[in-house]
């Protein structure tokens, strides 16, 4: 865990002009929360770091991510995934949890499309408690629309952030209009920070995803619509 390297977010080639927006795109510091966690994994033999949100779910085991941290897009899935809710400075108030099974959608999974740039893991249970038992969770939302503001965090660890704490970027999110369907947030996030929940009216509904080479300080994520929905109801129900 000590050597993980964030896990970058990608940077496609964007085309056309990057769209307007009326959010401030500096991240802020914020407390720890038991929802929101650091996320360790192993992916083509190197350790990585990126972020993950306790998520409501059926079996109350489930937490959602980028696909990018935990399938290579397209290629394997991960190993050594594991979850710690909370994480501050090395503390670990509520243990590490560890990953029975990752999902992911098959066009992220067969062709790395980051339109679908959104993963699922199914945690262990401990001492015969399901994860969401002891952190509380997220209820997630699909098909909500753009437009949206949007709380997004996540635990940046590519300079300048040390991946020791919580960050968080507010405002209204414009949409993406050179190549995907995504949410855009202007966001000073860096790698690490990937998977970090996008929260609305006290929902998840997207993940830190990508920014596109040439624009700084814009993250993009992804919209939770019908895929996304059916691959989180297999994980939710697994």
């Amino acid at each position: 865990m000590k050597n993980a390297t964030p896990r970058e977010m990608a940077r496609p080639d964007g085309k056309g002009k990057p769209g307007g927006t009326t959010s401030s795109a500096q991240a802020v510091q914020a407390p720890a929360q038991a929802e929101l966690g650091k996320v360790f994994f192993t992916l083509g033999g190197a350790n990585y770091v990126c972020s993950g949100t306790a998520t409501d779910s059926a079996n109350g085991d489930v937490v959602t991510t980028a696909g990018h941290c935990l399938n290579e897009g397209p290629g394997a899935y991960a190993t050594n995934f594991a979850f710690v809710p909370a994480y501050d400075n090395g503390a670990r108030p509520y243990g590490t949890w560890v990953a029975e099974s990752l999902v992911a959608p098959q066009a992220w999974v067969n062709s790395g499309d980051f339109n679908h740039d959104v993963g699922f893991a199914v945690m262990a249970e401990q001492g015969g408690q399901s994860l969401t038992d002891v952190t509380g969770d997220y209820p997630i939302a699909f098909n909500q629309g753009y437009g949206l503001t949007f709380d997004a965090f996540g635990y940046p660890a590519a300079s300048p952030y040390d991946g020791e704490e919580l960050w968080r970027c507010s405002g209204v999110a414009g949409q993406d209009t050179r190549g995907t369907t995504d949410h855009r947030l202007p966001c000073s996030m860096t790698g690490g920070s990937s998977g970090g929940g996008w929260i609305t009216g006290g929902v998840l509904n997207s993940v830190n995803s990508f920014g596109y080479q040439g624009e700084r300080d814009v993250m993009y994520g992804p919209y939770f619509g019908n895929v996304e929905q059916q691959v989180y109801t297999a994980a939710s129900t697994s």
